[in-house]
């Protein structure tokens, strides 16, 4: 029985790292627990070589190794070790990747763009430690003030705002969007490692809630995300914030809600009484968000589509009813000339939204933009991986820094054909 039960464990453990290594195509149904799987063990791996070790031991002391199914299971646990390895090698690619991606859209020089003071902030290397410790924010130099409403509903509209402790003046100011499929998440579950190096940086980060499906549907989301930005516009300068230098960021659906808020600046049918509030802003850092929820160019297919989920979680109703509100709030949908610039980050494994979704977005918006449009696609991350703290994490925090350092630095961002 122990022997077996080894196998088991061997068995399941070679399967999450090959999980971790491998993007998996599958039914819709499975993405959750395929991407929890691959997430937490390819941006841990080491934590799972010695966990795994610790229980193979346990495991052979108590007779494991009786039985011919025991060595297999060593074997097993070998062969998931040495993938361990590879997704430990794969991980030191992701901060040379993402500054490869800034300087081929941004040009070599985009950092001399900072002012010295900003560009002495910019760190080169994770913070030592901080990544052995996942869930730790260092709050050192940084003020919070919370819950702040910004709309008429008293649960979900309201924000967070994180603030350098001494301010130097008017600060660029970041408003984060969570994620959780429109339908679950909160302000302070996400993004946390990028909040709070924002505001040592010296940046106003804001990080909001919003209504969330089933009982709000679209375009309920979209609406608040404006209000939040109008609210910022007109009440950020009182907390050290430059409301004319405004960069939207969030991830999955936060993703999704950032980039179709950059693309309809002004929009009558997502500003329902306020109309007239500049809700423009000065550039965009979507991470692994849904860019086109009608999947026009097929990539998804009928086993992995997310129609079901959106017609019965967070739209009104079918595509075939709704059609357009649903290419209204597909951010492929509303890709315009004067698009601000883009910084958008995919995970290459990502088994939730998938990479192809996120090119077509790319191709899309060089296709229209005037303005530089940056591309990282993060060697062997999953969804949701900058969550936590961890090495892909750190680089994506630094990545960001850099980019909302480039676009809200006072020498305004110039067109340019690098794309």
């Amino acid at each position: 029985m122990t022997s077996t039960l080894f196998l088991i464990f061997a068995a399941l453990s070679l399967a999450a790292t090959f999980v971790a290594l491998v993007r998996v195509r599958h039914p819709a149904f499975l993405g959750f627990p395929i991407m929890m799987t691959g997430w937490l063990t390819s941006e841990y791996p080491r934590f799972h070589i010695a966990w795994q070790a610790v229980a193979a031991v346990v495991f052979i002391v108590v007779g494991a190794l009786d039985r011919s199914t025991g060595v297999v299971a060593v074997a097993l646990l070998l062969l998931s070790w040495a993938g361990l390895a590879r997704a430990e090698q794969i991980i030191r690619r992701a901060r040379p990747a993402a500054e490869a991606a800034l300087r081929e859209s941004l040009g070599g020089d985009y950092l001399d763009r900072l002012a010295p003071d900003r560009l002495d902030r910019l760190r080169s290397e994770p913070e030592p430690g901080l990544v052995r410790r996942p869930l730790h924010q260092d709050p050192t130099g940084v003020e919070i003030e919370r819950d702040l409403a910004y709309g008429a509903d008293p649960k979900r509209n309201l924000l967070d705002i994180y603030m350098p402790a001494q301010s130097a003046g008017p600060a660029p100011v970041v408003i984060q969007i969570h994620g959780g499929a429109w339908v679950i998440g909160h302000k302070m579950q996400q993004a946390q490692p990028l909040l709070y190096r924002l505001a040592r940086a010296g940046y106003v980060a804001v990080s909001i809630n919003y209504r969330l499906g089933p009982r709000h549907r679209f375009p309920d989301q979209i609406i608040d995300v404006k209000r939040a930005i109008g609210w910022v516009r007109e009440n950020i300068g009182a907390r050290g914030g430059d409301s004319s230098r405004i960069v939207l960021t969030g991830g999955s659906a936060g993703g999704h809600l950032a980039s179709l808020a950059a693309l309809t600046p002004g929009r009558a049918d997502f500003q329902p009484g306020f109309e007239e509030i500049d809700t423009s802003v000065s550039g965009c850092v979507p991470l692994y968000g849904p860019a086109d929820f009608r999947d026009r160019h097929g990539i998804r297919g009928r086993l992995a589509s997310m129609e079901p989920f959106l017609s019965r979680m967070v739209m009104p109703g079918p595509v075939d009813d709704h059609a357009e509100l649903w290419d209204m709030v597909s951010p492929i949908a509303n890709v315009r000339p004067d698009a601000p610039p883009f910084f958008i980050i995919q995970g290459a494994n990502d088994v939730l939204v998938w990479r192809e979704e996120a090119r077509q977005m790319v191709s899309r918006l060089r296709e229209i933009s005037r303005q530089p449009v940056v591309y990282w696609e993060v060697p062997g991350a999953q969804h949701a991986f900058d969550t936590f703290n961890s090495v892909r994490s750190a680089a994506a925090v630094d990545a960001i820094e850099r980019f909302v350092g480039w676009v809200t630095a006072p020498v305004p961002a110039a067109p340019t054909e690098l794309r």
